[in-house]
């Protein structure tokens, strides 16, 4: 009877997980085992693949464009992932006192998250122009100098980066948001008490008890960083000159622009494996910074 009671149980448990795994299989699981077969080959959409080995990674591996590509990906996050944590924090600090408007606040500053990419990115686009956009018009009034930015090599990547920061600024936010609500306010009391000051408090207290939700935030932007791509194709197309070519632009043009789906694969697994590779060393490491209370 009991062999027979689990049995019911296994068959109805299955009739509910059914759906959900055979669509990740089909949809998830699949593709990806397939497009690991198509890394080893040479394919052009046209005519059959034909396998060559590892030859698409030893080819990736000492191409100029692709050690471009990742080290403007590279300089992307070096700058991105520490101003929208910074700017984020203080955001949710700032939030989280008793403001008047502060649903208002909250809800401006979440607005871009849940924006298009496609809108977020042309309208910097249009307000980053060198010509007639309103950043270099509000610099001109102030005689400062008026860059060229998408369309000057040297100024391309800081305008994708600008644009990045502005739209994720509300997400990291509200994250953070959450955590501060989420410490205590015994702990500032107690230390209130013993004589520590503001900046202690923030230091001994907010930071470590923030730390989970900080340790989230990174590893979420850190791999979305090294995925960036709507801002860099609508607003640069990698340009000019190469000069904003990131790593899923250089994949997206290999694949539906020169039609090397094989080399384009294995790119794609080379920044699987970028991305793994540092997920998993910050778990590591998350023990020797991370506080949970």
């Amino acid at each position: 009877m009991v062999g027979q009671h689990s049995w019911r149980q296994a068959r109805v448990v299955a009739l509910f997980v059914g759906p959900s795994l055979l669509g990740l299989v089909l949809f998830t699981l699949g593709p990806l085992l397939a497009s690991l077969g198509i890394s080893l080959t040479s394919w052009d959409l046209l005519t059959p693949p034909q396998f060559v080995g590892l030859s698409n990674f030893a080819e990736l591996l000492g191409s100029a464009d692709i050690r471009d590509a990742l080290l403007h990906t590279l300089i992307y996050i070096a700058i991105y992932l520490p101003v929208v944590l910074v700017l984020g924090l203080l955001l949710a600090i700032l939030l989280n006192r008793p403001l008047r408007g502060l649903q208002f606040y909250r809800t401006a500053f979440f607005m871009p998250v849940v924006s298009s990419w496609v809108a977020v990115s042309l309208m910097w686009k249009w307000l980053l122009n060198p010509a007639f956009g309103l950043v270099n018009y509000l610099l001109g009034l102030v005689h400062l100098p008026q860059p060229g930015w998408w369309a000057d090599p040297h100024w391309a990547l800081p305008a994708v980066i600008i644009a990045s920061i502005w739209k994720d600024l509300g997400f990291v936010m509200v994250l953070l948001l959450a955590g501060l609500q989420n410490i205590g306010r015994q702990y500032y009391e107690a230390a209130r008490v013993d004589g520590a000051g503001a900046w202690s408090r923030f230091l001994h207290i907010t930071i470590p008890l923030l730390s989970p939700s900080i340790f989230f935030v990174v590893v979420i932007s850190l791999i979305n960083s090294f995925q960036v791509f709507d801002q860099v194709w609508i607003m640069t197309g990698g340009g000019p000159g190469g000069a904003s070519s990131v790593l899923v632009e250089q994949i997206v043009q290999n694949a539906f622009s020169y039609s090397r789906m094989g080399y384009a694969s294995a790119l794609s697994w080379l920044l699987f494996a970028i991305i793994f590779g540092i997920t998993a060393l910050q778990f590591s490491m998350q023990k020797r910074w991370v506080t949970y209370d």
